[in-house]
């Protein structure tokens, strides 16, 4: 049950929304046990937001998954992430945040996994 929002100042298409999709739905099997049929993302673009004291291009990536993950899968997802943003957007990844949380209660269809 991962979860990915995207705040950026950059615009996004519709075309690119899909790419993003589509791309962030391979990258979330860099964890274990996790893939894009639990997959939800959402973004929000054209946001004003300023970084390192500028409002040139940038994003703040929050995952959210269900349970817990080793250091290496963190370090391995950031890479992707700031790859993807970075080619898809044109956002420099030294201009790029990603945030992690880890949930251990996660409710879906009545119940609570």
């Amino acid at each position: 049950m991962p979860y990915i929002s995207t705040k950026t100042s950059a615009k996004i298409s519709p075309e690119k929304e899909l790419v993003l999709k589509q791309k962030l739905g391979k990258a979330i099997s860099i964890f274990p046990k996790k893939d894009e049929s639990w997959l939800m993302l959402s973004f929000e673009d054209g946001q004003r937001m300023w970084f390192k004291g500028n409002d040139e291009p940038c994003a703040m990536i929050n995952v959210q998954i269900f349970g817990k993950a080793e250091r290496e899968y963190y370090d391995k997802m950031t890479a992707e992430i700031c790859s993807i943003y970075n080619s898809e957007l044109g956002i420099p990844k030294d201009r790029i945040y990603v945030r992690y949380d880890e949930c251990f209660i996660w409710g879906w269809n009545d119940m609570n996994f």
